[in-house]
């Protein structure tokens, strides 16, 4: 592939952006093929040096704030014809509504997901301070002359101790995934805003 052609690729998988960062991000890459081909490279080379343009766009894509991408997206191309804003405004009623409704269900399932996450935490906070306490406590008892006691209540700290550890895997792969889906998520919201421009 050519400079050029991977230009003009790259601009059209990027053509629901700002155009400012558009323009950046173009140069940007123009340069670093400029620089390859002044290393010795071929043209040629150079772009397949880079990398594959679906990766890049997605990099890419992902790096610009989603605010600055729904502004651009949201900015009139054209002044809206009286008729056309009466019926904005005769619709608001319907559209807003289901609109609020639509964003409280899908931010209601978000943080249900994160409140699971949190209770889990808080759930291997309680086992490990159930295991420590446990264990010091029956050293006492075991130590103070309640051998018995302060063995089963050793016993019961480390089985807490033990159910703690087994929870905290659970928790950072938890917390990871949430993470993950969250990136996931905003990139998928800042694609459709792109894919919506490329449709238009």
């Amino acid at each position: 592939m050519h400079k050029q052609e991977f230009i003009a690729n790259l601009r059209s998988r990027l053509s629901g952006l700002p155009s400012q960062e558009v323009e950046e991000r173009l140069a940007f890459y123009s340069e670093m093929i400029d620089d390859r081909i002044e290393e010795g490279l071929t043209e040629q080379e150079a772009v397949s040096d880079i990398g594959p343009i679906e990766e890049i766009a997605v990099q890419i894509i992902a790096d610009i704030p989603l605010a600055k991408i729904a502004k651009e997206r949201i900015k009139p191309k054209r002044e809206l014809k009286a008729w056309e804003i009466v019926l904005l405004v005769l619709g608001s009623p319907i559209w807003f509504s289901l609109a609020v409704a639509a964003f409280a269900v899908m931010l209601s399932l978000y943080a249900v997901l994160w409140s699971l996450i949190i209770s889990a935490w808080a759930a291997f906070a309680s086992l490990a301070a159930c295991g420590v306490c446990g264990m010091v406590v029956g050293s006492a008892f075991a130590l103070g002359g309640n051998g018995l006691t302060g063995i089963a209540m050793v016993g019961a700290g480390l089985v807490c101790t033990g159910f703690a550890i087994l929870l905290l895997f659970g928790c950072k792969v938890a917390t990871k995934g949430c993470v993950l889906l969250t990136k996931k998520i905003a990139l998928g919201i800042k694609s459709c805003f792109v894919g919506k421009e490329k449709a238009q």
